[in-house]
């Protein structure tokens, strides 16, 4: 029997090998809705994974904007039913915008902001060696404990070019980066000049949160949208897609794949 703990959930399933049948003890990920609540206003409500909501709370404020650090934040609570995570801002006058984007996340991901605003390109120096994209995709896949399990959830990782800096997993893609942003949040780790690891396919909306938190290069295991892929390429994000193995594709800003095993960076010391 797998034990229960946050994000998974004891199941049984028939197995079928041909025409013999049995039952099989395992267990699927945890998909549930959670509110965030705001200054005591819901702000969005959304499909995840209920475990370390408290990180996806905060990245999801940070990434939309409402917060820029940990000190703009008075309370952070989560609810016991685990359903909900009040925070309460030091800004007593914020309201929820009226306005929402429904994204082409998984479970329909949410955002206030507008996905055709500008964002300044990253002119940033960092790189990434064709090596490193399939070493680090590799490490990606190794640090993916929830889908090594039980399969179901996407993952995502933020890297310095050698190693993986933070780890985020849940069944919504623009979750995971949610997350990592609120884990970098919690541990004082900058984002800006870092390489964004991904398992599921890449969104304008995810993109987006790319940009925003100034990572130039984004690495995924399967495609980019359209959108996306021209987003990457007004705002100078290297978008690399179907890194498997030894092989990828390049979809924007290439220059930052150079030959060699040294990788620059222009991430801000931690």
């Amino acid at each position: 029997m797998v034990n229960d703990k946050d994000g998974i959930q004891p199941t049984t399933y028939i197995l079928y090998k041909g025409e013999a049948a049995s039952p099989v003890e395992s267990a699927v990920i945890q998909e549930t809705l959670v509110c965030i609540s705001v200054n005591g206003q819901e702000l969005a409500t959304f499909m995840c994974t209920p475990h370390r909501l408290e990180e996806l709370a905060l990245g999801f404020l940070r990434s939309e904007g409402f917060i820029h650090s940990l000190a703009d934040v008075e309370v952070l609570h989560l609810a016991e039913s685990k359903t909900c995570v009040d925070i309460w801002l030091r800004d007593l006058s914020f309201s929820p915008p009226k306005r929402q984007i429904i994204t082409s996340g998984c479970g329909g991901g949410v955002t206030f902001d507008d996905l055709s605003q500008r964002y300044p390109p990253l002119n940033t120096a960092a790189s990434v060696t064709p090596t490193q994209v399939s070493r680090l995709m590799h490490q990606l896949h190794q640090a993916a404990e929830l889908y090594q399990e039980v399969r179901g959830v996407h993952t995502s990782a933020l890297s310095d070019g050698q190693e993986l800096l933070l780890v985020a997993q849940d069944v919504g893609r623009h979750n995971t980066i949610d997350r990592l942003w609120g884990q970098a949040l919690q541990q004082g780790i900058e984002t800006e000049g870092r390489i964004l690891l991904a398992s599921g396919r890449i969104s304008s909306e995810m993109l987006r949160k790319a940009a925003k938190m100034k990572t130039p290069i984004v690495i995924s295991r399967t495609s980019p949208t359209s959108l996306s892929v021209e987003l990457g390429r007004a705002w100078n994000v290297t978008l690399i897609g179907y890194a498997r193995g030894n092989t990828f594709r390049v979809y924007s800003a290439p220059e930052r794949v150079v030959a060699g095993e040294r990788v620059k960076t222009e991430a801000i010391s931690s």
